[in-house]
């Protein structure tokens, strides 16, 4: 059966939304009516990824640089590892954290532009595969393929189990040599990160293999009996260990020292605001007793009106009456 042929099918339907797979694997099964049996039912047999897994192959279609970010992430760490730099490792324990958080959102956004949401539970999937991404470079391997069908984790001892895990297993290739251990690997090019998609799963799908294997033989199988650098050491998981417990540490101190003057603002906003209260309850006190006063000379002032209005009435009634007896008496004389 021809390798190429089936890689190149398979990156076109894992490249799919998710709901388009299933009706678009039965289409390519029947598109060449001609070609080979094997390769038909081959394409037939091609299994659904889970939904996590789906989600990391649309970041290696639509994002493949952040992918490129983690594995030389992982890089940096085993070079780290091997030369016991645990100030390194502090370093690169924070920068692991912050690539992984920023590529799971990333994983969710491109997940929602192809038509569909990640749950906490998937987005918890993704994040083990881009960790397994970041501990191994078979499991880099095999998520840039952009060909995986189920997620991967790491327990950071064994190679993580590829097994089962890529929809084609041949079109996996790992570098049977790593970069030295004080070197990084090479970020992709520009030209190479702006080429068509559908180019560029072309190209992965032709390229001749690099250890000159013939195309039709599984090369996962070859990376399994390819020898691996060993397991760390007790010592070298204890220093790993000891300098993430450090990191840890001065992470609490830091965040214990911003919550004690957080709790010290706190307590003199409180002081500040017992002391308002204070006044504000005296100048209360005091404009109530005010209050208290003027109610009672509005009253006072009140009653005195009302009052000297009688008066005022009787007077004027006493003065119509005077005039009244004035006029009466001048008329008695005349």
């Amino acid at each position: 059966m021809d390798d190429k042929a089936l890689t190149a099918i398979a990156l076109d339907l894992y490249a799919l939304p998710f709901e388009e797979f299933m009706a678009a694997r039965t289409a390519a099964a029947k598109a060449s009516p001609g070609s080979p049996k094997e390769l038909t039912a081959a394409v037939k047999a091609l299994p659904k990824p889970s939904v996590a897994a789906w989600a990391v192959n649309m970041m290696a279609v639509h994002e493949p640089g952040v992918l490129a970010q983690l594995a030389d992430l992982g890089q940096r760490m085993r070079a780290a590892q091997a030369t016991f730099d645990a100030a390194a490792l502090r370093e690169l324990t924070r920068e692991r954290r912050a690539l992984l958080a920023a590529a799971v959102d990333t994983a969710r956004s491109v997940a929602e532009r192809q038509g569909r949401a990640i749950s906490a539970t998937i987005a918890a999937d993704v994040e083990r595969t881009f960790g397994a991404l970041i501990a191994d470079e078979g499991a880099a391997a095999a998520v840039q393929s952009g060909l995986l069908v189920q997620t991967l984790s790491a327990d950071g001892v064994d190679t993580v189990d590829l097994d089962g895990a890529v929809a084609v297993p041949g079109a996996v290739q790992v570098p049977r040599t790593s970069l030295p251990r004080t070197a990084a690997a090479p970020p992709p090019t520009p030209a190479r990160a702006a080429a068509p998609k559908q180019e560029a799963h072309r190209q992965r799908a032709t390229a001749e293999p690099a250890t000159g294997q013939p195309s039709d033989q599984p090369r996962l199988k070859a990376v399994r009996e390819t020898p691996r650098p060993s397991s760390p050491s007790a010592l070298e998981k204890a220093k790993a260990a000891l300098a993430e417990a450090r990191e840890t540490e001065e992470e609490a101190a830091g965040l214990a020292a911003d919550r004690q003057e957080q709790s010290e603002e706190a307590e003199l906003a409180v002081a500040e605001l017992v002391r308002e209260t204070r006044d504000l309850r005296a100048r209360l006190k005091t404009a109530e007793e005010e209050l208290d006063r003027a109610r009672r000379q509005q009253a006072a002032a009140a009653a005195e009106a009302k009052q000297a209005a009688r008066a005022a009435r009787k007077a004027e009634r006493s003065a119509v009456l005077a005039q009244e007896r004035v006029l009466r008496l001048g008329n008695t004389r005349d």
